[in-house]
This record gives structure tokens, C-alpha cells and sequence, in this order.
């Protein structure tokens, strides 16, 4: 660690925040005809495995708590305006429905942020067509089960180095 950034080498290591709101916890246990078998722990080695593969280091959360995703946003970004960030995969579960706050620390911090449903949210119920988070996130992935988590994070690893 030098002055806050990881350096592996003379490289800088950038950062990909995994973050995973209410009841993703329940990964495994929950409607696995809808979220299938993997837990929590399962997409959490899969996206160090991601992240891995691109060089990247990954912190990976998950709360049901929308304050304690904030935080994690705001830290986020200020990782982001040091130049340590190689962006977001957030699954907000409900909160992408009904959290303002959430949006606004997205576009308040500027992170790069993949939104990303397991399901296809489409799909399901008519409340689950509207998401605050959209149209301040850098792409939307749903639809492709917990291995949209690796997608979201080859895809900012494709962005940063387009970048």
C-alpha cells in the first residue's frame, strides 16, 4: 500500500466496489427458481475471480441497510477522484425501486456504476420496471443470473482500458 493506492509492482491497482443491497444475503435460500442456487459467498469468489483476471482488486458487500450502502458509494468515489476506481457493480435489489439517495450518490460521486439484476426484472412484476438507479448508472445488466456479476466487472475492466 503506498499512499492509498495498491501497488502490485510499479502498476497501479484499481479497485472494483461489489456492492449488494437487502436480502441478497439470502442468495441460495431465497426463490431459487428466481435467484437460482449460488450464495452470497459463491458470487463473492466469482468476482474476485473477475476481478482477478483483469488485475484488478475487488471489495465486495453487501447490507440491507441503505445508509451503509451509501457510505460504500461515497468511498467509492473517493476512490473515484483519485484515480484508484475502476468502478461499481451494484445490485440495490428493492433499493433500486425506491431509493433516491441512492441515485444521487451515484451521480453526486460520478462513479462508474453497472446496475445489475440476477433476474430479468422485466419479467417479473410491473414495480420492477422502474429503476432510479438507471439513469445515472454507465450500463444495466439483468437477466443473466449471478454470472452478470462477472459480465459487470469484465465490462469495466473493457471500459478502463478504453479509457
Amino acid at each position: 500500500m503506498l499512499a492509498g493506492r495498491l501497488v502490485q509492482g510499479a502498476v497501479l491497482v484499481k479497485t472494483v466496489f461489489v456492492l449488494n443491497g437487502p436480502n441478497l444475503n439470502l442468495l441460495g435460500t431465497r426463490e431459487p427458481a428466481v435467484y437460482g442456487a449460488h450464495t452470497l459467498a459463491d458470487v463473492g469468489q466469482m468476482c474476485a475471480a473477475a476481478c482477478a483476471r483483469h488485475g484488478l482488486a475487488l471489495r465486495f458487500h453487501q447490507s440491507n441497510h441503505e445508509g451503509v450502502l451509501l457510505d460504500w458509494i461515497h468511498e467509492a468515489g473517493r476512490l473515484h477522484a483519485a484515480g484508484d476506481l475502476a468502478g461499481v457493480v451494484l445490485n440495490a435489489g428493492a433499493y433500486t425501486h425506491t431509493s433516491i439517495a441512492l441515485a444521487d450518490a451515484i451521480k453526486g460521486t460520478g462513479v462508474t456504476l453497472v446496475e445489475l439484476h440476477i433476474s430479468n426484472v422485466f419479467a417479473r412484476e410491473s414495480f420492477r420496471h422502474h429503476s432510479y438507479l438507471s439513469a445515472v448508472a454507465r450500463a444495466v445488466m439483468c437477466g443473466f443470473g449471478v454470472q452478470g456479476y462477472g459480465l459487470a466487472i469484465d465490462a469495466l475492466a473493457q471500459m478502463q482500458a478504453a479509457a
